[in-house]
């Protein structure tokens, strides 16, 4: 039995078009070449079907399963975050400001402080009567 598997990280431009590169290795490894107990690498298409047997030995192989590449942009969010989102959804403006400002300082986070003002400013706040 075959494990599926997902491309490597890797791909070559062949022709114009994108080819991954998958890795294969021995199902048995007593049983087979060092090529293939080693593992090896091959320039698929998507569409081509996996190599089944050893290209050298033509004992069992199979695909290698990569763990995909995943990138998360920005900060993760955090408990504050969901709790600030959730009074400012509710319209709790004041509420949401001073969680905001105090998450603010205490992780030095310039987007909270910003988002602070912005919600003191919806509860009805005048901070341009403080602007010296």
């Amino acid at each position: 039995m075959h494990r599926a598997c997902l491309p490597q990280a890797g791909a070559r431009r062949m022709a114009g078009n994108i080819m991954p590169t998958y890795e294969y290795r021995a199902v048995e490894a007593d049983k087979n070449c060092d090529h293939c107990r080693l593992g090896f690498e091959v320039i698929q298409r998507i569409t081509e079907p996996p190599l089944t047997v050893c290209p050298k030995c033509k004992n069992a192989i199979c695909r290698v399963l990569f763990a995909p590449a995943v990138v998360i942009k920005g900060s993760p969010i955090t408990e504050s975050d969901k709790k600030i989102k959730e009074y400012e959804k509710e319209g709790k403006w004041s509420h949401a400001a001073e969680l905001a400002d105090k998450e603010a300082e205490k992780t030095k986070r310039k987007d909270l402080k910003t988002r602070a003002l912005e919600d003191y400013k919806k509860a009805g706040y005048n901070f341009d009567k403080y602007d010296t």
